[in-house]
């Protein structure tokens, strides 16, 4: 079972109050990171302000960091952490520019950068993005990115002509360092799964409760299977929450408290059961996280990716990163 952090690239107002995080946060948590011996840490992507927040924090917009960039900083100062994004709104991105910008920093990091994409949770935030594209079909136009950037990964010079993105003879040189490149499919939903199954080495879903979880996972492997792939040669992520404390009493009273919990429930279209947030998610003391870790594990979980941290400053960000690694991650066994 491997562990990683989210970094707060863009939860200023989301999750965390404003201000939240420093520039040079970043480069010391990750440094941080891999000290405590973290797979990796995760970026997560944002351009503008949400309108729930605007309304939480009328006279003071949130400070998104874009990811690509600051897991850059942080390769520069570490040597064996993975770098990833959780996720990467794809719909929202040059399939070119960006596989220039991901095989760079392949490039850069020896091979230790990971890419998950998605739809991003915020249609309004597309939409504000490129009010041209506003009707848009995100999933379609992820799809067509994928189809885009994959080509461009692998192919010596290529071409694409398609509804969204269109490009003819680029030679993508250097190509990234790792063969394959880790692409891991982000989203929870049957499409999410479908997309995994049939391309994607990853798949990074926010949580669901426990019961839906290990039907996907299960789904996950046969549909991968059904396309003619190892059904173990996707790595099985989702996206939890952890808050550690002496007590699973305390745990759930700082859990519940935190700004976490108005992020869920402003993305309730998901469909989640936020009844089952706290039994779905890593909260509760050392004892109670352990036996957790042992069920995602027997369902088939490879990775708790991308791990969301609830609290007031960095300072207490920090203390959960140090907790964690200290009380539970050094118990798993191997």
């Amino acid at each position: 079972m491997k562990f990683s952090i989210c970094l707060p690239t863009g939860f200023e107002g989301v999750m965390y109050p404003i201000p939240f995080v420093k520039p040079e946060d970043f480069v010391r948590l990750g440094v941080m990171c891999e000290k405590l011996g973290y797979d990796s840490v995760w970026g997560n992507d944002h351009i503008t302000t949400q309108k729930y927040v605007a309304e939480l924090f009328p006279n003071t917009p949130p400070n998104f960091y874009e990811p690509l960039i600051t897991l850059t900083a942080i390769g520069a100062a570490t040597t064996k952490l993975r770098l990833g994004t959780a996720l990467l709104v794809l719909p929202m991105r040059d399939p070119v520019y960006l596989a220039k910008q991901l095989t760079t920093l392949d490039q850069l990091t020896n091979g230790r950068f990971v890419m998950a994409v998605g739809l991003g949770a915020y249609r309004e935030e597309f939409a504000a993005w490129n009010s041209r594209l506003a009707s848009a079909r995100r999933g379609d136009m992820l799809d067509e990115g994928i189809e885009a950037l994959l080509k461009l990964l692998y192919e010596k010079s290529a071409s694409h002509e398609g509804k969204f993105y269109a490009f003819k003879d680029v030679e993508m040189f250097p190509k990234a360092k790792q063969d394959p490149f880790p692409l891991f499919i982000g989203g929870h939903n049957i499409e999410a799964v479908e997309r995994a199954a049939r391309i994607g080495h990853g798949w990074l879903p926010g949580w669901r409760p426990l019961s839906e979880m290990k039907e996907r996972i299960e789904l996950l492997r046969r549909r991968t299977a059904e396309n003619g792939r190892d059904p173990m040669s996707v790595e099985v992520a989702p996206q939890f929450s952890f808050t550690i404390a002496k007590t699973m009493e305390e745990a759930e009273r700082i859990y519940m408290e935190s700004g976490l919990v108005a992020h869920r429930k402003s993305l309730a279209y998901t469909g989640r059961d936020l009844s089952q947030q706290v039994v779905a998610n890593l909260v509760g003391s050392a004892d109670v996280i352990l036996e957790k870790i042992a069920y995602l594990k027997s369902i088939g979980v490879d990775h708790c990716s991308a791990l969301m941290i609830p609290a007031d400053n960095m300072s207490e960000f920090e203390d959960q990163v140090q907790w964690f690694a200290e009380d539970v991650m050094r118990r798993v066994p191997a």
